[in-house]
């Protein structure tokens, strides 16, 4: 099933409107004396040399942020964000142009186009509104917001009580995108998303990539033999899906085992959480809560066949120690790489 987009009209919303108009200062009655200050000031460097400093400092903090930011390079892609369990969660892939949750929208999330929301949990969706409201502000196309069926109506209350409340303009577009269809994003990109298993409801997501495939009948003919069938209106090729990225949200390991999530574990990259890392914690008390514990992962790893997995959503008692060890016990019984999502988590060294 195709969801066609829709182009929403957009404004700019005015965050700050102004009730009064700001009129230009009054001239000086000595403008004459000022200048010939002013004039004294620049011939001695003294507001250049200001200048510089602002542009230094502005140099220095645009170089200082993108040594802050960390980047995972997986299978081609380029994944960023952070995800901490019961704090926030938001991983960012700007190859297509989204977000997976928006968690209190880190800034980097500001220039995606689509957003989606596996489940209603604040610490996965509370910064909507911030998402929202900024693309306004930066002049970005209204965003298009991807939601468990159940939660759309719920979802544009809160944008309608943020927009009553601020007496702000919220443009976006929500589409509730249940299990079992499919969005095209672009020509050669679509989503579906598939069940997880959460204490609300919940969903992950698979995005897939699009190519043309010549059919096998057809792979003995010459380039014009192939155009001559075209032109006759013949379906020479197939439309071949290729499961890229998988994305849980906050799910119990039980996914796993649904054979209609077969993509989501055979995709190139599965993004998956494990909250619970070592036995402090039970099996049980993970599941209870709608969580994964480790031991199950690795209890399940014969059925992942994706070629790298990035665990996220630790508890914050963890540390990277902690997560970095978790980790490589995973990582000895599978053929994937194994990332931990460490942003947001602090040293035990620290």
């Amino acid at each position: 099933m195709h969801i066609s987009l829709s182009n929403l009209a957009f404004k700019t919303p005015q965050l700050f409107p102004l009730h009064q108009p700001i009129y230009p200062p009054k001239p000086l009655h000595h403008q004459v004396s000022t200048q010939s200050h002013v004039n004294v000031l620049k011939g001695s460097g003294y507001l250049s040399e200001i200048s510089k400093k602002i542009d230094n400092e502005e140099q220095y903090r645009i170089a200082r942020s993108q040594v802050n930011r960390k980047v995972l390079d997986l299978e081609g892609y380029s994944i960023e964000g952070l995800s901490v369990g019961g704090q926030e969660t938001c991983i960012i892939i700007p190859e297509f142009k989204c977000n997976f949750d928006i968690g209190r929208c880190p800034s980097r999330a500001i220039n995606q186009n689509f957003l989606f929301i596996t489940h209603a949990h604040l610490d996965h969706i509370g910064g909507l509104p911030m998402y929202v409201a900024s693309r306004g502000l930066f002049n970005l196309k209204p965003p298009i917001v991807f939601v468990p069926p159940c939660i759309k109506e719920d979802v544009e209350k809160l944008l309608d009580i943020h927009r009553t409340m601020g007496q702000v303009e919220l443009n976006a577009e929500v589409v509730a995108l249940d299990v079992g269809e499919t969005y095209e994003i672009r020509n050669n990109l679509v989503v579906r998303p598939f069940k997880t298993q959460h204490v609300i409801p919940s969903q992950g997501y698979v995005v897939y990539s699009i190519r043309k495939k010549l059919r096998k009948q057809y792979a003995h003919l010459n380039g014009k033999q192939i155009e001559k069938l075209k032109k006759a209106g013949a379906e020479i090729t197939d439309t071949i899906l290729s499961p890229e990225v998988a994305f849980t949200g906050d799910t119990t390991p039980d996914f796993m085992l649904d054979p209609c999530n077969s993509d989501a574990l055979r995709a190139k990259i599965l993004i998956t959480e494990a909250t619970f890392l070592d036995d402090s914690f039970s099996i049980d008390h993970a599941r209870q809560r709608g969580h994964t514990h480790l031991f199950e992962i690795i209890a399940n790893a014969e059925w992942i066949r994706n070629k790298a997995v990035l665990l996220t959503h630790f508890s914050p008692r963890y540390t990277i120690e902690d997560i970095r060890q978790a980790a490589s016990k995973l990582q000895s019984r599978l053929s994937a790489k194994v990332v931990p999502l460490t942003e947001g988590f602090k040293s035990m060294y620290t």
